[in-house]
């Protein structure tokens, strides 16, 4: 299916690739002939060129370049016949586009000259005169607006599908312990349902935060013309409720050279790939025979060329590696735009490969991940033998020796030999006796095992946001419904 305006496509487009080499461009074949004396230089056609990646704008460009005309013909200036020539110019070249059919020219520079270059092949006169009232740079920053719109609500949705991945692995879970771990270290028992839950309360950051960003940028430059405005009696707002903006951008040199959306959705995008490279950090290691804790479905691993027992976690690694690449953009827009004046500038053309593939990359590593999550596989015993390691319970008997009376430092001090002892033995705090417990702190009760086992442990966390598997249990439910879930 064609993608909308408002969602449109994230991929490459469809339509046919732009040719490697261009004939040098006559001064009448150009949007601004009349001022310029001999054609651009080729290379200079080249390497400001742009048609090759803008052109995926080309839904949201046709879909603003429609509520345009459609205002221009409500406030008099275009004729009813201009309207509906240029409506149906329209109609059969997003057709063309759709079917890959259409000539993108590297001499016409970009995706707005080139569809605008057909319109009037088209319908002739109309749709010279459908530019009436616009620029360029009010067009092109209403464009990826649009286009950007609609890739965050895309983004949103494979938010969720992550989270309802992890919430189902959490629900199947609650009750399985592992250790958590401080600087690596084995640190205190929890439940594998909890630490995933952690991840679901991340996304939750980041879906709050693309939809508060998609709330800014849902304003519509349109209007602002070059950078003054136009001397034309336009309607802004009938354009905006058109196009399903939710207001105006109010300055007109802001409209045009204001990129400040990109850069804050590509700022939320750096955060999500940072929360997804730590789960797959986490992946890595679980799934390392050192730890032995995960098995990921084969369909997202790979072999080795040499080494035929090889398993190797390539989908994890390279969404760690990617984040990189998506925080590298981010710094790329913040750099471009940092030195410009006002208004529209050249530069800001270079917003939209970071842009593109920030997108682009985002999508693709978060549906990989849905995919993946609910065929990974875990190894309960050996997530509890892990917790068993380091002493993980040692803070749940300075807990027992407070409750008994004993001031925290010296109950501190007190499971810090406890541990030593048990270290020299080469057993674990529950398989010391009771009497050579209470040789270190006789407040030591008789209950205290029952205590010092990871299940109870666990178990004694019951308040919101600990990780006993009854509260596991009701952050899931409370999860299901925020997330839809059956």
């Amino acid at each position: 299916m064609a993608a909308s305006a408002s969602s449109p496509a994230g991929a490459a487009t469809s339509a046919s690739p732009v040719p490697a080499h261009a004939s040098s461009l006559h001064a009448k074949d150009s949007g601004w002939s009349g001022r310029f004396a001999e054609p651009v230089a080729d290379f200079v056609l080249r390497y400001t060129a742009s048609v090759s990646f803008d052109q995926r704008l080309a839904a949201a460009d046709i879909a603003g370049s429609l509520a345009h005309a459609a205002m221009l013909h409500e406030v008099g200036v275009l004729s009813g016949q201009d309207l509906a020539d240029i409506e149906r110019g329209m109609a059969h070249i997003r057709g063309e586009i759709e079917r890959g059919e259409f000539t993108w020219q590297l001499a016409l520079e970009d995706v707005h000259l080139n569809i605008e270059r057909r319109l009037t092949e088209l319908v002739g006169d109309a749709g010279k005169r459908l530019h009436t009232g616009r620029s360029r740079n009010d067009q092109v920053a209403t464009d990826v607006r649009l286009w950007l719109r609609g890739e965050i609500d895309a983004i949103l949705a494979l938010l969720r599908d992550v989270q309802r991945a992890l919430v189902a692995q959490a629900a199947m879970h609650a009750s399985t312990i592992m250790p958590g771990f401080t600087h690596l270290q084995v640190a205190q028992p929890v439940t594998f349902g909890h630490h995933l839950l952690a991840y679901v309360e991340m996304f939750e950051r980041d879906a709050e935060r693309l939809a508060d960003a998609r709330r800014r940028l849902n304003r519509l430059p349109l209007g602002a013309a070059a950078l003054a405005g136009t001397s034309f009696p336009i309607d802004r707002a009938f354009v905006a409720q058109r196009l399903g903006f939710d207001g105006l951008c109010e300055n007109s040199l802001d409209a045009v050279s204001d990129r400040d959306f990109a850069i804050e959705f590509c700022a939320a995008a750096a955060l999500v790939m940072t929360h997804v490279s730590r789960l797959a950090e986490e992946l890595v290691l679980w799934m390392s025979p050192r730890y032995g804790f995960i098995r990921l479905p084969d369909r997202f691993t790979t072999g080795s060329s040499i080494m035929p027992q090889k398993k190797n976690p390539d989908v994890p690694e390279l969404a760690r590696g990617k984040s990189g690449r998506v925080t590298g953009h981010l710094v790329s827009l913040l750099m471009l735009m940092k030195g410009q004046p006002l208004a529209y500038n050249k530069d800001n053309q270079e917003d939209k490969e970071p842009l593109f593939d920030t997108v682009d990359t985002l999508r693709g590593t978060l549906r990989a991940f849905a995919e993946m999550l609910p065929g990974l596989e875990v190894d309960a015993a050996a997530m509890r033998r892990a917790a068993l390691e380091g002493f993980a319970t040692a803070t749940d008997l300075a807990d027992h020796l407070v409750k008994r009376g004993l001031p925290f430092r010296d109950a501190h001090e007190a499971v810090a030999r406890v541990v030593r002892l048990a270290a020299e033995r080469q057993c674990d705090l529950a398989d010391l006796p009771l009497a050579d417990l209470q040789r270190f702190a006789p407040q030591v009760g008789p209950e205290v095992h029952a205590l010092l086992a990871v299940e109870g442990s666990v178990a004694a966390r019951a308040h919101v946001g600990g990780t006993a598997p009854a509260q596991v249990l009701a952050q899931v439910a409370g999860w299901r419904s925020r997330l839809a879930m059956a």
